[in-house]
């Protein structure tokens, strides 16, 4: 195992850097550098982690790679510094003086550093399994609460430049004409989005073939819709610069290519338990791989999950309820359009809603505000984004409704009688509304702004997660992965500095005596 810079032998295989702490250069950086600075800090946290699959990734063959170990606390600490961008990391190893002293005056390139952060890609998992298996054994946390959130982060696309299937068929036939006349040894005058080599235009003709195949995808599904929710198709689009980014509005009202960042922070310490990126705009089917991957972090469930409005589903609240899992959030309610003065949305038609019609547990049906009782009618199924529901069908026979007092609040057709949809298990919906209503789960979910919504707003105003810096599902979520990785190890690391108690006098005396 190496940790850290531990391990001399596996180093010997890279190139060797241009200072030790023995050089003049780096002593004059590490004497300008604070005790408690940052830099310093990554260097400690990354001295922890076990860098032998990273160091085993590379072959030992051709020209002697950068040191590893160095670039991953380069990154790290650029990360947690607001410099998320590995064009940012190369200047700033020539011209930030805590970059150089952490890479002993490398100076990577460009396209180093991109390559780099790829590579480090399938590593950030273990990594981050790692930190959190070392904080639940110290007992940083016993990770039995926790909170779910998501957030909607721009692609690095422009949100301009989106196209249908006609114009996206044109701009493939461009690419196509312009590779021939380049292997034809002619110039290129076409417009500014073409490439304008051999290997640049083969690049594009991958992502616009990717692109292609995503808008048929998307094409697919628009046609399976119902009549009246479903698109021209002319309005179908893909952004051709991150075709797999899904095209949404973001809080700001703005349609652009986004991903959906999903983090579930712990409750009683700042840890992430685990986070993920999705190509989606809603939050269907999102729990139960999230406590899952909690589960393989930390080896545990939270026993209490607060999540909002948008995670409360009947397939969500399954799973919490086979899980063992009490699950605490506002039922039909948008927090944020209310918030933020905007219509909630409803598909309710009548001004008298289902919520008042009661339901009576024992005789499996419906009791109206007037006291007469729905009759089951029939059983249907409702096609959900990701799965389906089963829905129990009850109806006030008409000749009540007809001469019913409150029927042009209740129903536009009284001579059919007024109708209420009952989900299978929707006890679990019930039983979530009752809990809610309590003083306890009022004040614990209190807990839920404090934690994951303050983390989202760390991440944004001081780390620079408000627009990606790498193109598709893996590299964004590599750049999210880096984020949490260099959050938790500080967080450790902070944790074990305040652990550590001051000297006793005994021990001050017999260091004193020793110089």
């Amino acid at each position: 195992m190496v940790k850290g810079v531990a391990g001399g032998g596996k180093l010997t295989g890279f190139a060797p850097t241009p200072w030790t702490e023995e050089s003049e250069a780096w002593q004059i950086l590490d004497g300008r550098l604070a005790e408690n600075h940052l830099a310093r800090r990554v260097v400690r946290a990354v001295a922890a982690l076990d860098l032998s699959p990273l160091l085993d990734s590379y072959l030992g063959v051709g020209k002697k790679a950068l040191r590893p170990d160095l670039l991953l606390r380069l990154v790290l600490y650029e990360t947690q510094n607001n410099r998320p961008s590995p064009a940012q990391w190369a200047r700033d190893s020539r011209e930030n003086e805590a970059v150089r002293w952490l890479l002993f005056g490398m100076e990577p390139t460009r396209s180093w550093l991109y390559d780099f952060r790829d590579r480090l890609a399938p590593f950030l998992a273990a990594w981050n399994a790692e930190v959190l298996h070392a904080a639940m054994a110290e007992e940083l946390t016993v990770a039995t609460r926790a909170a779910l959130d998501s957030t909607s982060v721009a692609a690095c696309a422009a949100r301009r430049q989106l196209l249908n299937a006609e114009r996206l068929q044109k701009r493939r036939a461009a690419i196509d004409e312009a590779r021939e006349r380049v292997a034809r040894g002619e110039t290129i005058a076409g417009p500014r989005w073409l490439g304008r080599t051999q290997g640049g235009l083969r690049l594009q003709q991958q992502r616009y073939q990717l692109a292609a195949e995503i808008l048929a995808e998307r094409l697919a599904a628009n046609a399976k819709r119902r009549k009246c929710d479903r698109k021209p198709a002319e309005k179908v689009l893909v952004s051709p610069a991150d075709p797999e980014a899904v095209l949404a509005r973001d809080k700001l009202n703005v349609f652009r290519p986004l991903y959906s960042v999903q983090l579930l922070r712990d409750l009683d310490s700042s840890l992430i338990l685990s986070y993920d990126v999705l190509v989606q705009h809603n939050d269907n089917g999102v729990v139960e791989p999230m406590v899952e991957q909690m589960l393989d972090n930390v080896g545990r469930k939270p026993a209490q999950l607060l999540v909002d409005s948008g995670y409360v589903s009947i397939q969500h609240l399954e799973f919490c309820e086979s899980a063992g899992i009490r699950l605490y959030g506002p039922c039909q309610e948008n927090d944020f359009s209310v918030a933020n003065g905007k219509k909630p949305q409803s598909n309710q038609h009548t001004r008298l809603p289902k919520s008042a019609f009661e339901w009576l547990a024992e005789e499996r049906t419906y009791r109206c505000p007037e006291g007469h009782r729905l009759c089951f009618t029939k059983q249907q199924t409702q096609e959900r984004t990701d799965y389906t529901v089963t829905l129990d069908l009850y109806t006030c026979p008409a000749e009540h409704c007809l001469v019913c007092p409150r029927r042009t609040d209740c129903t536009h057709t009284p001579h059919k009688g007024r109708s209420v949809s009952r989900i299978q298990n929707e006890e679990l919906l019930d039983a979530l509304r009752t809990r809610m209503q309590t003083e306890e789960a009022k004040q614990l979910y209190r807990l839920r702004s404090r934690t994951v919504e303050l983390s989202y707003a760390d991440l944004k105003e001081h780390r620079g997660l408000r627009r990606f810096h790498g193109r598709g599902q893996s590299r964004v979520r590599t750049e999210v992965g880096l984020l949490v990785l260099a959050h938790n190890l500080l967080c450790l690391e902070a944790y074990r500095s305040q652990s550590r108690a001051p000297p006793t006098n005994a021990e001050l005396a017999q260091t004193l005596s020793l110089t």
